[in-house]
């Protein structure tokens, strides 16, 4: 799972919740943009609770965290680094069903996907690397 889109590979995340680390960067930057801490703050890894659970849920929490404290979200910028597989046609769905989550439309919400050209454990296929940012308006 990768922005809420399952993407077919023969590898998979190993993690606690789905592995989503899409919208674990997601999550990370809107609570940092705000000053609410990070994800494992939230959800604990240790956590029965939220043993194999849906990020997009946890996003969802996260947008109604920020909306009960004063935020509206601007704009989300996020870029995925992955050798393999390619994400190129999975982006917009990818968009799409963030957007939604986040209650913005779909333009102010940015996924890019890049290699490493084989450089580094996401080159070598060893994982996967997210990173983003939020703006957010109070």
């Amino acid at each position: 799972m990768l922005g809420g889109v399952e993407i077919p590979h023969e590898l998979g995340m190993q993690a606690h919740s789905d592995g989503d680390v899409l919208i674990h960067a997601l999550c990370d930057a809107l609570l940092g943009a705000a000053a609410q801490g990070d994800i494992g703050k939230l959800f604990p890894d240790n956590s029965a609770e939220f043993a194999g659970i849906d990020s997009r849920i946890l996003l969802r929490q996260v947008v109604e965290r920020l909306h009960l404290a004063g935020f509206q979200i601007a704009n989300v910028d996020s870029t995925l680094v992955a050798q393999q597989p390619r994400l190129a046609p999975y982006i917009d769905q990818m968009r799409a069903h963030l957007a939604n989550d986040l209650k913005i439309d779909v333009n102010q919400i940015s996924v890019k996907a890049t290699t490493t050209e084989r450089m580094g454990f996401t080159g070598r296929g060893e994982g996967i690397a997210a990173y983003a940012v939020a703006l957010l308006q109070e």
